[in-house]
């Protein structure tokens, strides 16, 4: 799971393995494969970064 925060300061939880896209509209849109979306904060490189340390903490692996 992932921490983002919506676009009223509140912090949400995504099963970041659930994501099936973020688009820029200019605050990134998280579109979920259930059809649900979230308009948060975090840019879509932080989105990134952010899965990829949660994959690299449950896969045991570093990114460097």
């Amino acid at each position: 799971m992932i921490v983002l925060t919506k676009l009223n300061d509140q912090q949400v939880l995504l099963n970041s393995s659930q994501i099936e896209a973020v688009e820029l509209i200019p605050e990134s849109k998280v579109v979920m494969m259930n059809g649900k979306f979230y308009l948060v904060k975090e840019s879509a490189e932080e989105i990134i970064e952010k899965t990829i340390e949660y994959n690299g903490k449950i896969h045991c692996y570093h990114a460097e």
